[in-house]
């Protein structure tokens, strides 16, 4: 695939307007020639099947989202009438193609793979997953980082600010840049995808401060490139970046399943290896060894949406000398995989005891007290992650950690959650890092209302 067309996006822009379009036009020729042609008693009756075909899309998607909760969440009411709507459309094709001759049955069968197309980027751009068509195929973005090596950190990033205000700061570019990196796994030998690395302007100059880290862990299935693309976290960076003189948190996405099939829990065990270990060790060691960025745990941030938020949990509750923050969106309330029994077997050999210690509210308890950060977030069509959020937040608060737990309005189970809540998470956690103070309060962001634990 070529570089131009990877980047091509599916969530706005030329593409999906142009097939939203070519659908609407296709389904009025279709009505507007069976009226044209006296067809009108066959048209009312494949509009009344359409119509039943859509309710039957309806009653189905509901059924596979919050009965039988076959993708372990809601897929959200916009998402089920999309759905919906996409049935009812092929529906009435479909009807049109059975009795149509000619060109208007060619149109008609057309107009049935527009309808699925149409129906599908409509699903694509309520979740956010697949921003480009890069990332519907794999496709990586960024280019190797073994072609690129930062310098050494050269001062605090206290001293870059004083710098920064006497208009003295090294030469630095505006914007930051992305790159792609197997990470070694000496240690744990996990076999992990290549990772995604965003630097800011301040880690491209020639004398860098220590930065701060962020490790930030995609869903599952998911991927690093898909958190960069759906999360838009270079974006988002870039633009905090230029609010603080070219400062942003050095970030970091690395694979914790080896596979979009594979689900490790974050764990070390039999299925999958020693995931636990690459993500609190071998990927650790790679940052402080190859990036410019400070040691501190306080320096130092996990996050992750859904499966990589419930990771995120786990990982800085059990590894507070690693991770002093934690940046949950969506995540579970323990790892998740099939029945409860049968994981505990296959991954903790049947002993119930690791399995309970891998529960991030029971891991922060135990740890009491903590002088980690914790900022949380559910989207408001969510409730069952807004349920799992106020139960971690509240044993966070309980073993002592500084909390806030947000919900973000009009999103759900998606990426749309993430974008909105870790623009306030980046700026909260970044002021706690040294890096400037907020731009407003916790909740005069855009759609952000914060929940209040007592």
């Amino acid at each position: 695939m070529g570089a131009w067309l990877a980047k091509v996006h599916l969530t706005q822009g030329w593409l999906p307007a142009s097939i939203f379009s070519l659908t609407a036009l296709a389904l009025i020729v279709l009505a507007l020639t069976g009226l044209t042609h006296g067809r009108w008693r066959t048209l009312l009756r494949q509009a009344a099947i359409a119509l039943g075909i859509g309710g039957l899309g309806l009653l189905a998607t509901w059924l596979v989202s919050d009965v039988f909760m076959l993708f372990g969440v809601s897929l959200g009411w916009m998402v089920i009438i999309s759905v919906a709507l996409g049935f009812l459309a092929a529906g009435f094709a479909v009807c049109i193609l059975i009795t149509a001759r000619g060109w208007r049955r060619v149109l008609a069968a057309l107009t049935v793979l527009l309808c699925l197309l149409s129906t599908g980027l409509r699903v694509d751009i309520i979740y956010g997953e697949f921003t480009t068509l890069g990332s519907l195929f794999s496709v990586s973005l960024y280019p190797d980082y073994k072609d690129h090596k930062t310098a050494r950190p050269a001062m605090s990033v206290a001293q870059w600010r004083s710098l920064a205000s006497r208009g003295e700061l090294p030469s630095h570019p505006s914007v930051g840049r992305s790159y792609s990196m197997r990470i070694p796994n000496s240690r744990s030998r996990f076999a992990a995808r290549p990772a995604d690395i965003y630097l800011p302007p301040a880690a491209l100059s020639d004398k860098p401060p220590a930065l701060p880290v962020f490790v930030l862990l995609a869903g599952q299935p998911g991927s690093p490139d898909r958190l960069f693309t759906a999360g838009a976290i270079p974006a988002m960076m870039d633009a905090y970046a230029a609010q603080h003189d070219g400062l942003a948190p050095v970030v970091v996405s690395p694979d914790q399943n080896g596979a979009s099939s594979h689900n490790s829990l974050c764990v070390d065990s039999p299925v999958y290896g020693k995931a636990e270990t690459y993500l609190s060790s071998d990927v650790p060691a790679w940052i402080r060894a190859e990036l410019p960025v400070a040691s501190q745990p306080r320096q130092w941030a996990i996050g992750g949406f859904s499966q990589g938020g419930t990771c995120s949990t786990q990982l800085g509750a059990r590894h507070p000398d690693v991770y002093g923050s934690m940046l949950p969106a969506d995540g579970e309330l323990e790892p998740t995989q099939g029945r409860q029994e049968q994981m505990i077997r296959d991954y903790f050999g049947g002993d119930r005891k690791r399995f309970l210690a891998q529960v991030p509210a029971r891991a922060m308890l135990e740890r009491a007290p903590s002088r980690q950060l914790l900022f949380t977030a559910a989207g408001s069509n969510d409730k069952e992650s807004q349920h799992n959020m106020m139960v971690i937040a509240k044993a966070a608060n309980q073993a002592g950690m500084k909390v806030r737990a947000v919900i973000t309005q009009g999103s759900g189970h998606d990426w749309h959650t993430v974008k909105t809540a870790w623009k306030p998470g980046l700026e909260w956690v970044g002021e706690s890092m040294g890096l400037g103070p907020m731009s407003r309060p916790v909740e005069d962001f855009p759609n952000i209302i914060e929940t209040h634990l007592g």
